[in-house]
């Protein structure tokens, strides 16, 4: 993921991208080509990168690193964004958030599907009524196994997703949730997640995410009193499905398509690349000092409260049984209109429950601002 960062960084507006880090040093040569004709060096450490004077870096190494790089660039008043799961457990995600808000800095999380043009355009609908009531919120992510993928299993790398996504959409958190884990590659982690669960305005929800199937899918689908909308990932396209209005007459075709039959509308819009429009979110929150209300970034309240979930969905498959979800206050932020946090996290048998409550609010910290800002990214450690 660090090469797609260094990439976009490399052309983007208003930014200096001055350096990468990899202890490795870039062995299969992915950023070679690409920094060398910029003139950026990869580093071996933080510390040098740091002695650059950067404004903000990301962070796209090993998910269990991800704690001990974000409070080392926190700790030197360095903004940051991190790559999705902001944590690999929630008491450091608690820490990163801790060390970001106190001093001030604008902090966010690389959940980029935020910024698919498919879902933008599904929220954007849902806010404006299209689909009357919401009923349900059903998603499917599979695909064969990353071979890059070592310290964090299905949930907290793939299913973290469509956590944040699905309280993104609805603009509602969790309130209990249910779920199995399988693990059938050989591998310490769990391959293959179903989860059961619903909101805190009623929506049942349902993930199936998994690192098994020869199939990629990247499958969103949200039904609601006036039809079904399914959102495609992948291709960026959004289809809407209006409920049967017109009556199938024809005997043979009604076993098939039903008794009657609706519209079927596949929307036109721009489709921009999501990784690109991440980036032009997170550098006008850098320049405006703030990662509040409406700054159009995935805040790292809200990756805490993703990360609460997943803990609770791996949590809840330990124990085979029904989690409540405790839930905070609405966090409206985040791109394209008001926004609900992603979910507060769950505890289910009463030891557990420090690890999942969910903070209240999300306060507003002014971070650094300036006309222009030098970035880096920390590539992904490859040793």
């Amino acid at each position: 993921m660090g090469r797609n960062h260094a990439r976009i960084l490399s052309s983007l507006e208003g930014v200096e991208f001055v350096g990468a880090v990899d202890p490795a040093g870039d062995p299969h040569g992915s950023l070679r080509g690409l920094l060398g004709a910029h003139g950026v060096p990869v580093l071996p450490e933080v510390a040098d990168l740091l002695a650059l004077g950067v404004d903000y870096a990301v962070v796209a190494c090993p998910t269990g690193l991800h704690e001990e790089v974000g409070l080392q660039l926190a700790a030197h008043g360095v903004c940051a964004l991190i790559e999705k799961p902001l944590a690999h457990t929630a008491q450091a995600a608690h820490r990163l958030v801790r060390a970001f808000e106190e001093r001030g800095l604008v902090a966010g999380v690389g959940h980029v599907e935020r910024f698919n043009p498919a879902l933008q355009q599904l929220r954007s609908r849902l806010e404006a009524g299209e689909l009357g009531e919401v009923f349900q919120v059903v998603t499917r992510r599979q695909g064969p196994f990353p071979h890059r993928i070592a310290d964090v299993g299905v949930v907290k790398d793939l299913a973290t997703h469509d956590i944040d996504l699905t309280s993104w959409i609805t603009g509602a958190a969790y309130a209990s949730l249910s779920a199995r884990t399988v693990s059938k590659s050989g591998r310490e982690h769990e391959d293959m997640v179903a989860v059961v669960g619903s909101l805190v305005d009623g929506t049942m929800v349902s993930h199936l995410v998994n690192w098994l199937s020869p199939l990629k899918e990247r499958f969103t689908a949200v039904t609601g009193e006036r039809g079904c909308f399914v959102a495609d990932t992948l291709t960026a396209d959004l289809t809407f499905h209006a409920n049967g209005a017109v009556a199938t007459e024809w005997e043979a075709l009604r076993a098939f398509r039903g008794v009657a039959e609706g519209d079927t509308v596949r929307f036109a819009f721009p489709k921009r690349e999501p990784l690109a429009v991440e980036h032009e979110r997170f550098r006008d929150a850098v320049r405006a000092g703030q990662a509040a209300e409406g700054c159009g970034i995935v805040t790292i309240r809200e990756g805490l409260r993703t990360v609460e979930v997943s803990a609770a969905v791996l949590e809840s498959a330990r124990g085979t049984s029904d989690l409540a979800v405790p839930h905070g206050a609405a966090d409206p932020s985040g791109a394209g209109g008001p926004d609900a946090g992603t979910g507060a996290g769950g505890a289910g048998r009463e030891a557990a429950a420090p690890a999942f409550l969910a903070p209240e609010g999300d306060p507003s910290p002014a971070g650094r601002g300036a006309s222009a800002h030098r970035s880096a990214h920390v590539a992904e450690h490859t040793a």
